[in-house]
């Protein structure tokens, strides 16, 4: 909320509605193992950046990897089976439904 002005007062108001503010998100990985840590360490002094840019670039390369398109789960174990060929089951008649059970005062 912006205070008013004292009288003759010629500033520049600052609305915290309409002022951009750039918050970045940031994440903690706890029970980083310290192979993985050391590794992380090593590669950043290869690339010469620290190891949150390492991570942050890793993270990057990893999610703009195309993954393909997506696939239908059963239309894919179809295909997973469909060479073990087919299974025909004798399948039932449904009986007619029975009555509710009466009920008892």
């Amino acid at each position: 909320m912006v205070a008013p002005r004292a009288a003759g007062d010629r500033g520049i108001d600052i609305d915290a509605t309409s002022a951009i503010i750039d918050c970045m998100a940031s994440i903690t990985i706890r029970d980083l193992d310290d192979g993985t840590k050391e590794g992380l360490r090593v590669r950043a002094a290869h690339h010469k950046r620290s190891m949150e840019e390492e991570a942050r670039s890793i993270l990057r390369a990893a999610l703009a990897e195309d993954s393909g398109p997506m696939v239908d789960l059963a239309d894919a174990i179809r295909r997973r089976f469909r060479p073990l060929g087919g299974v025909e089951l004798d399948i039932p008649k449904r009986e007619s439904m029975r009555d509710p059970p009466a009920h008892r005062r």
